[in-house]
């Protein structure tokens, strides 16, 4: 991830959801030993997202445990007009992933992993595809990755050195 679009949580207030909750279960001399693993997705739902892992002995602890990983990971993204600015894809392990703009009125059109990302970071129209691995994990990673990697046309102009109307009319 850039660190020009990292973000200090103390300055946002984050809303959190619970992408996954696995039962991990170590098996001792003694017995079972149960212990569980929560992936959490924190956001403001104006552009700022972060996701995170917790594992604990308890539930309760393992998802506060993600909450303050996630917190820590916090990454701003460029949206415009409630979607994303280009297509942009994302593959993180063997999870893929493809996000496209979409027009208003269509909606969050991902499943699962996805859409908590989405969700949480203030997309409200998009068009998304999660292809390979449907692996929680990697997906959320896969998504981050590729939220990251947007770029709004401000952007690209400052980086290419031009006009704004250089950006948009070649």
């Amino acid at each position: 991830m850039k660190a020009k679009n990292k973000v200090r949580s103390t300055e946002v207030e984050l809303k959190d959801k619970l992408v996954a909750l696995n039962r991990v279960t170590k098996v001792t001399k003694g017995g079972r030993t149960f212990s569980f693993s929560a992936i959490v997705v924190v956001g403001d739902e104006n552009g700022i997202v972060g996701h995170g892992l917790g594992k604990a002995k308890e539930v309760v602890e393992a998802i506060q445990k993600g909450v303050e990983d996630a917190k820590k990971n916090v990454v701003r993204i460029p949206i415009i007009n409630g979607t994303v600015p280009h297509l942009q894809k994302g593959k993180y392990s063997g999870a893929r992933v493809m996000l496209k703009p979409a027009s208003h009125g269509t909606g969050v059109i991902a499943g699962g992993a996805m859409r908590a990302v989405l969700e949480s970071a203030g997309i409200t129209d998009i068009l998304a595809k999660s292809q390979g691995s449907s692996n929680p994990h990697n997906v959320v990673k896969a998504t981050m990755l590729a939220l990251t990697e947007m770029r709004d046309a401000v952007t690209v102009a400052r980086d290419r050195g031009v006009t704004l109307d250089k950006v948009f009319n070649g």
